[in-house]
């Protein structure tokens, strides 16, 4: 009995698992497999690959499009000349081939698409977790300076009550001696007072007086104790230098002049700076901004706390802050973390801004006329104060130092014909 031949459609299904698993074959080697499905007329994976009699293939569009252009009809890769133009004729299974190619790579696309958003994902959450490990450490750090000032307090005010009891008791002693001496001069003006009544019908009483003049004349009499508030003054002292002591790390600060742009006219001391209209002849140096009007602190820092403050008053434009000692000082520089600069600063007189990427705005009460900047390295730490309002402006939290910082100015271009210095103030202490 004869064999009955597969249908059609069993034909096309084994065909196409055969295609199938060729490609699957092939999927731990995209770019050989690429180069295999690569037309070499328009270098990109095959359109209705067509194939010439040197056995080369092509896409359709693409050959015709050269021998159209062409007297003789040559192959693109071997030049072979054929003597009569070939008919075309689309090669299906190579089609196939090219069409789960695109489908594969297509897919391997998307699973790419997805590993990068999953690995973005797990940065996020990386730096989340970063972010609360240094705010509860930022946490910490303040509940333990509260509370060494809270027992601080505890202990002054113990001490202030102890010294107000101990007064208390000394005074309520002297009261009663005073009471004591004054009961006993009574009682002495008391008997003289009888010997007087007793002498007036004497004739002998002027003598007697003479004798004894202070039966005449009253007892000196003493004023009660003043208490001193001086106990109170030196708690309240004690308290103030603890409170200087947690809260302020000053330091002494001049600025670099081999970092001031050349418009940047720098004080005598090097504590003030401002922008002028001509340029000095200076050396081009690494160190020297060349295009933005700042300047640097001589002074960097690598560890530790450290405080400073700034005047700016009068001026309508300036950034105040601190930098990176790897910063890039030529061309025009953007301030913000990214870049390695944590800064704040006004612009147009009235719009004050944190240097973040991008810019926030900062709404303040009052207009500082001075600025403190306190940094924490270890904690990563840049805050900025208006000192006269004693109230807080900005703080950029979380950040990681990995060389020396270095305080940071720029007082802006001349703006309206005013142009006040910015200049570094020594920290004044309120007794």
């Amino acid at each position: 009995m004869a064999e009955s031949l597969p249908s059609s459609s069993k034909l096309k299904r084994t065909r196409r698992q055969s295609i199938d698993q060729m490609c699957q074959s092939l999927s731990s080697s995209q770019g050989p497999l690429f180069e295999e499905l690569q037309c070499s007329v328009c270098l990109d994976v095959f359109t209705d690959p067509v194939s010439t009699p040197c056995g080369h293939n092509f896409c359709k569009s693409c050959l015709n499009e050269c021998w159209d252009k062409s007297q003789n009809c040559n192959c693109p890769i071997c030049s072979e000349t054929f003597s009569k133009r070939p008919k075309l004729k689309i090669n299906t299974t190579l089609r196939q081939v090219v069409q789960l190619f695109k489908e594969r790579l297509s897919k391997s696309e998307v699973q790419q698409m997805i590993q990068d958003r999953i690995k973005k994902i797990q940065d996020i959450k990386h730096s989340a977790e970063l972010r609360k490990k240094s705010t509860e450490r930022e946490k910490a750090s303040t509940v333990g300076l509260f509370s060494d000032l809270l027992r601080s307090i505890e202990i002054c005010q113990a001490e202030l009550l102890e010294m107000i009891k101990e007064k208390q008791k000394a005074a309520e002693k002297q009261d009663e001696e005073l009471i004591q001496e004054l009961q006993q001069e009574i009682n002495e003006l008391k008997m003289s007072n009888s010997e007087l009544d007793h002498l007036s019908s004497t004739e002998d009483n002027l003598q007697h007086l003479e004798i004894n003049p202070s039966i005449g004349s009253p007892p000196h009499s003493r004023n009660g104790p003043e208490i001193s508030v001086e106990t109170l003054r030196r708690a309240l002292t004690q308290l103030q230098e603890t409170l200087d002591q947690k809260l302020s790390q000053t330091v002494e600060l001049t600025m670099d002049p081999d970092t001031a742009h050349p418009e940047l006219l720098l004080s005598d001391d090097r504590k003030q700076v401002r922008v002028q209209d001509v340029e000095h002849e200076l050396p081009d140096i690494p160190e020297r901004f060349d295009y933005c009007p700042d300047v640097l602190a001589k002074e960097g820092f690598s560890a530790g706390r450290f405080y400073f403050e700034v005047q700016v008053k009068g001026k309508t434009d300036w950034v105040v802050g601190v930098a990176r000692e790897s910063i890039n000082r030529k061309g025009e520089i953007t301030v913000n973390p990214q870049n390695g600069f944590w800064a704040v600063g006004l612009r147009n007189e009235s719009e004050y801004k944190a240097c973040t990427g991008p810019a926030v705005s900062l709404s303040l009460r009052v207009k500082p006329q001075k600025v403190g900047v306190f940094v924490d390295y270890e904690e990563g730490l840049v805050s900025f104060y208006d000192v006269e309002s004693r109230s807080h402006i900005y703080s950029f939290i979380g950040q990681s130092f990995t060389e020396k910082v270095y305080p940071f100015f720029s007082p802006e271009v001349i703006e309206g014909g005013q142009n006040p210095p910015l200049i570094i103030s020594p920290v004044i202490y309120n007794d």
